[in-house]
């Protein structure tokens, strides 16, 4: 047993890191793409949700149709401020803070998807980046349910949570870089 206030080595220390050979999968899209009216249109007829980035979590939350979780990191690739405010009708539901720094999917951000989900959703902030959030999602939400991610520039991605896309997402992990991560990098 570690002596008293020494950090014990857990699961949570883990992270993992895209490596090169992996960006360009990364950036495949694996569900089809809508901007405008017609992706507004397609988020209302949404059942179970999650969203990844700030902006489609805010369109959600401007079209009253809430995402079970909604992972932002209160940052745009735009660097168009959003209103941290837009976010308080999900945060009302539930609200967990996690560190998540650039480029790595730490098994905290995991666990506090698969938390959340099973808790009945809420508002995921992640202080760091939420980019490779997506995965979570998909790896947590039940079948049928969908994942929405922003794609600068381009629109709204909507991905069908099935055995198929389960499966994806594990194989990607599974080729990533498994990493620590310092101390002072944790949930909060």
């Amino acid at each position: 047993m570690p002596p008293a206030g020494t950090r014990s080595a857990s699961s949570d220390d883990r992270a993992w890191a895209v490596p090169a050979s992996l960006r360009a999968t990364l950036a495949e899209r694996y569900g089809p793409v809508f901007s405008g009216a017609e992706a507004d249109r397609r988020l209302r007829a949404l059942g179970t949700f999650g969203a990844c980035g700030d902006r489609v979590t805010a369109r959600a939350i401007e079209l009253d149709h809430l995402p079970l979780v909604g992972i932002v990191d209160l940052k745009t690739r735009r660097h168009e401020p959003v209103d941290p405010a837009v976010f308080r009708p999900l945060a009302a539901r539930g609200h967990r803070r996690v560190r998540n720094p650039p480029g790595l999917l730490t098994e905290a951000l995991r666990a506090a998807v698969r938390e959340m989900v099973d808790g009945g959703g809420g508002l995921l902030e992640v202080d760091g980046e939420e980019d490779l959030g997506s995965l979570a999602l998909v790896e947590s939400l039940p079948a049928g349910a969908t994942v929405i991610y922003g794609i600068p520039g381009e629109g709204v991605s909507f991905v069908r949570v099935d055995a198929a896309a389960k499966e994806h997402v594990r194989h990607l992990i599974a080729q990533m870089e498994v990493r620590r991560i310092p101390d002072g990098d944790h949930d909060r």
